[in-house]
């Protein structure tokens, strides 16, 4: 699971460097970045992390909406990463703006069992109103088969790093079955273009606009 250690998960805006979005199509910006020391390090979203990383999300969009971040762990346990009351609950972006997830005073630390953290993130036209922010781990029969993450070996062997292609940022399937808060939502946009550019993933809603909330996954692979 991912654990909030800090006072302050937000979103936090900080400074975009990079050429202005296409405004002719809605697209979604995502990077992940894991702490080295006193330092962040933009990382693969496929590296299959060890349990103790402590990692962040670039995030941005060229359209305005709310933004929330939900996780369902390994263990079967839903949390709401963001917006949450004790840290916080302005979750509005705007358009061209890049934020950090969370923000500079907390740290998200992976932990609990091998496997995939399903981070689920939301990005609605309107806001949506208070989400609760835990439920407890599903009952064994109720859970999904459990997946360990394995390290592709011809990447392995050209770059020297354990990266699986089923982690990064992913599309959610119609029929997949989702934390309840996030299945009452019938009306959202899960067809997406995704695009990796070297570290980065650019996502792109079907018809290139955001009218209704978009709707992702990015998995985490941890060990």
């Amino acid at each position: 699971m991912l654990t909030a250690l800090a006072i302050a998960l937000g979103v936090a805006a900080v400074s975009s460097a990079g050429a202005a979005p296409d405004p002719a199509r809605a697209r979604i910006e995502v990077t992940l970045e894991r702490k080295a020391g006193a330092r962040w390090a933009v990382i693969d979203p496929s590296l299959v992390l060890d349990s103790g990383d402590v990692v962040r999300f670039r995030f941005k969009a060229n359209f305005d909406g709310y933004l929330y971040v939900t996780n369902m762990g390994t263990s079967g346990q839903y949390s709401l990463l963001f917006p949450r009351e004790e840290t916080g609950t302005r979750n509005q972006v705007e358009s061209g703006k890049d934020y950090l997830v969370p923000a500079t005073d907390t740290i998200l630390r992976v932990s609990g069992p091998a496997g995939y953290e399903s981070v689920y993130w939301l990005v609605s036209p309107v806001s949506l109103g208070r989400m609760p922010e835990m439920r407890p781990a599903r009952p064994p029969d109720s859970r999904p088969p459990v997946l360990i993450p394995r390290c592709d070996d011809t990447i392995l062997r050209a770059r020297g790093l354990c990266l699986d292609p089923q982690a990064g940022p992913r599309v959610v399937g119609k029929e997949e079955r989702l934390p309840p808060e996030l299945g009452k939502l019938k009306a959202t946009t899960r067809e997406l273009t995704i695009v990796q550019q070297q570290n980065q993933y650019v996502l792109s809603p079907a018809g290139g606009t955001a009218s209704a909330p978009v709707l992702y996954e990015f998995r985490l692979a941890h060990k």
